[in-house]
């Protein structure tokens, strides 16, 4: 029986980009399918962005990000993030990737570095798609069709998908009915797998 695993999770995530890798492996261990779904933190559910919180909890937010990111062997880079434009146009791009059956972890991976890793504007046309054609990409292409509807529909698709089943915050995964939160929850994810599933 194939497994399959839904992946929620948006450009704009540090914990998403933080997690990927180690996700991709995880799923790639157990032969299991991923079903990507890029879609924005869901309010409705409690999902509650970054900077809409508390300085004393944003403050440790950073903190924690800065050990995971060294725990996962990666650099965050925080410098002048004011001024760098919305990261959701690359969400686009890799929604079309999806929708054209191409590598969007390939183009996730590229994308995400870019912009937690450098501190790229990935908002910026231009800067978007040099790093999405140097990654192998018909980037132009990408872009044009992130603007259809058929990826408008997808979009829309995984955000009521995700509503429905109860996710709120970013990355999350879906494996059998259960629901796994943040990239610090993929020892529980594992564990599923493998055939343990811990109920609380």
């Amino acid at each position: 029986m194939t497994k399959t695993i839904d992946f929620f999770f948006s450009i704009g995530s540090p914990w998403a980009f933080i997690g990927l890798e180690p996700f991709a492996t995880l799923a790639a261990e157990h032969g299991a399918t991923i079903r990507p779904h890029v879609i924005p933190l869901i309010e409705d559910n409690g999902g509650i962005y970054s900077r809409n919180r508390p300085e004393a909890r944003r403050a440790y937010w950073t903190k924690d990000l800065k050990r995971w990111a060294a725990l996962r062997g990666k650099t965050l880079n925080f410098d002048n993030r004011a001024a760098l434009s919305d990261p959701a146009p690359a969400g686009l791009m890799v929604v079309a990737a999806i929708e054209a059956n191409q590598d969007w972890l390939k183009l996730t991976k590229a994308l995400q570095e870019a912009f937690w890793g450098r501190g790229e504007d990935i908002g910026d046309t231009e800067i978007r798609r040099s790093i999405a054609t140097a990654a192998g990409f018909d980037a132009a292409a990408l872009d044009d069709l992130g603007q259809g509807e058929a990826v408008e529909a997808r979009r829309t698709s995984s955000y009521e998908t995700a509503k429905a089943t109860g996710v709120f915050g970013l990355p999350t995964f879906l494996y059998e009915g259960e629901l796994y939160w943040g990239q610090d929850s993929l020892p529980f994810l594992e564990r599923h797998l493998k055939g343990e599933k811990l109920v609380a």
